[in-house]
């Protein structure tokens, strides 16, 4: 064995050999992908973040390495010397150094590798906790590898279209003060001020605000946020935001930048041209078309209203949900007669989506209405009903009833969403941006029986309902808007409150008086009263972004090292147990069950 690492430099990244470079010397470094004897001569593949690249050991040529060579075992990590030939008729076409292999004159094995708790390959069935505890040895993975280069990628793309477009990068703190903001604070306790805690931040929301009453105009950071809520596969306790705040805008102002970001991105990062601007729906639109705040507009299955018709309907379950003020509404499916046990499946997945049943009914080709409920349709009512679905002969109907109408869209949404998936009607590939606005400003708690902030308190009315706050809060919409890919929310933001009097008003009808409102956001107040600009701003999830990008099933794996569903990090074995000394400086003491 020869000593190389540290005497020669490395000439490139395995991946980047190519034909061009036969008959040149060249030292290589990484890992043992697999190893193979084939009489006499050993083959190695050998792996860096670049690419794999053939290594051959020749009893002519690598006077006794041969037998070292042997003795390389997978995720070894060794460095070489040797001379680029031609692999002749042998090309590898899916590789992109298939055209060459490297002849070993010299080997050091600069590291070893005990067996490993599952292959480094494209696939893998460990369990995914596995997986998380060896997480160094899953990013060696080309899948896991790949999503990381495209979240640094997509990192540079976001900065440099944003610095383009004339904004700052400003960090803000990460331990600052608990502030009601929807979900739970992270907490984190003072040792110099015993008793008190700070928090982290579950966004820059405040901080921002600060900046452009500071006279920063346009912010941008990229930013760890931290939420103490319950996980699914696109939540993540602590997660990144790329925040922006901008002075002196109008909503069309936010939502252009906006665009424009997106558009870089999906370019540098992905090679897509998107198509700008995004299409605009209302949220009523929204909710009363595909039944969701974030929908899916890759496909159709749009929901018809019926409420209005089913009000005369002898059908007892239409029309009491029409009479208690709910909805009756359905999704038309185009030339498929489902038969009656695909309707039961399809039915358990209604009631799972919250619907309390599926009611059904198909237009025969010679024009009669069939199904349980065709029976209370007669006449002009039949007609009404099949023109309002869209019927044609050899369509089917699934409908929802529900004295609530936000449990019957939503519910319709969720099915939507499944026969979707189930009948294949969603298109590889595909990328659907849509802008949802004007949203509700309020939202009612029906267990504290109060209003609530549907986003935020800062966020401002729309300025044509100002005059409904204090008649009816229900009724105003928000200056806000989400922008919505494939089903996902990426991104949201709103045009905020500069003016203190109208910023107190919201907090009164939040329930807070002026002196909650003083001790919780005192310092924000007090900063309105020294001239604030007109401004607003969005946030775009980072990770959920990044995952839609590289094609993820969850943002799991398009982050380094993240947590589970049970916010556990396997592989640091976090959180664990503090001793009592560290309690003892903090002023802490558990409380023991």
């Amino acid at each position: 064995m020869t000593a190389i690492f540290g005497k020669r430099e490395r000439s490139m990244g395995n991946g980047e050999l190519r034909a061009k470079d036969i008959g040149s010397e060249v030292v290589l470094m990484g890992w043992v992908q697999s190893q193979r004897d084939l009489g006499g001569f050993i083959f190695v593949d050998l792996r860096d973040r670049t690419g794999i690249v053939q290594l051959v050991f020749k009893p002519e040529v690598s006077k006794g390495l041969v037998d070292e060579a042997s003795r390389l075992r997978q995720e070894h990590v060794i460095a070489i010397r040797g001379s680029v030939e031609s692999r002749g008729a042998n090309v590898k076409r899916d590789l992109g150094t298939g055209e060459v292999e490297v002849v070993v004159k010299e080997l050091e094995v600069l590291s070893q590798s005990k067996p490993l708790p599952f292959p480094i390959a494209e696939t893998c069935d460990a369990t995914e906790a596995t997986r998380l505890k060896f997480r160094y040895l899953d990013l060696r993975r080309p899948p896991l590898a790949r999503a990381i280069r495209k979240r640094s990628d997509a990192l540079q793309s976001v900065r440099g279209s944003l610095v383009r477009q004339g904004f700052i990068e400003v960090e803000t703190p990460i331990l600052t003060r608990s502030t009601p903001e929807g979900a739970r604070d992270f907490l984190v306790p003072s040792r110099i001020q015993t008793g008190e805690f700070y928090a982290l931040p579950q966004s820059p929301q405040l901080f921002k605000q600060l900046l452009m009453v500071a006279g920063m105009e346009r912010y941008f950071q990229v930013c760890r946020c931290f939420r103490d809520e319950d996980l699914r596969a696109d939540r993540q306790p602590e997660f990144t935001q790329i925040d922006i705040e901008m002075s002196f805008i109008t909503r069309d102002d936010i939502l252009r930048v906006a665009e424009t970001l997106l558009k870089d991105l999906f370019r540098e990062a992905k090679g897509l041209a998107i198509e700008t601007p995004f299409r605009r729906i209302t949220y009523a639109d929204a909710m009363g078309r595909y039944g969701a705040d974030n929908p899916d507009l890759r496909f159709g299955l749009e929901i018809a209203d019926l409420t209005e018709i089913a009000g005369s309907c002898e059908f007892k379950i239409f029309r009491e949900a029409a009479e208690k003020g709910g909805r009756v509404a359905g999704i038309t499916l185009k030339s498929r007669q489902p038969s009656r046990k695909t309707i039961d499946q399809w039915t358990e997945a209604a009631k799972e989506a919250g619907a309390k049943g599926l009611a059904w009914m198909r237009l025969e080709p010679n024009g009669d209405l069939g199904g349980p409920v065709a029976k209370f349709l007669v006449g002009s009512l039949k007609d009404d009903f099949v023109k309002a679905l869209g019927l044609e002969p050899g369509d089917t109907a699934l409908i929802v009833a529900d004295a609530d109408r936000h449990v019957a869209s939503i519910a319709l949404g969720r099915l939507r969403r499944f026969l979707g998936r189930e009948l294949n009607l969603i298109p590889e590939g595909t990328f659907a941006f849509v802008w949802v606005v004007d949203f509700p400003l309020f939202e009612r708690d029906k267990v504290e029986n109060r209003w609530t902030s549907v986003h935020h308190p800062f966020t401002s009315p729309h300025p044509e309902d100002i005059g409904l706050l204090a008649a009816d809060p229900g009724r105003v919409r928000a200056m806000a808007y989400d922008v919505v890919l494939n089903g996902h929310e990426v991104g949201g933001g709103s045009i905020r409150i500069h003016d203190p009097g109208l910023q107190k008003e919201i907090f009164r009808i939040l329930n807070l008086s002026d002196a909650e409102a003083e001790e919780k956001f005192g310092f924000l107040l007090e900063a309105f009263s020294y001239g604030p600009p007109p401004h607003g701003g969005i946030a775009f999830g980072f990770d959920r972004l990044v995952g839609l990008l590289a094609g993820t099933e969850t943002i799991r794996d398009v982050i380094a090292f993240p947590k589970t569903t049970s916010a556990q990090d396997l592989m640091m074995s976090a959180p664990s147990p503090v001793d009592e000394r560290q309690l003892a400086e903090l002023g802490l003491a558990l409380k023991r069950s």
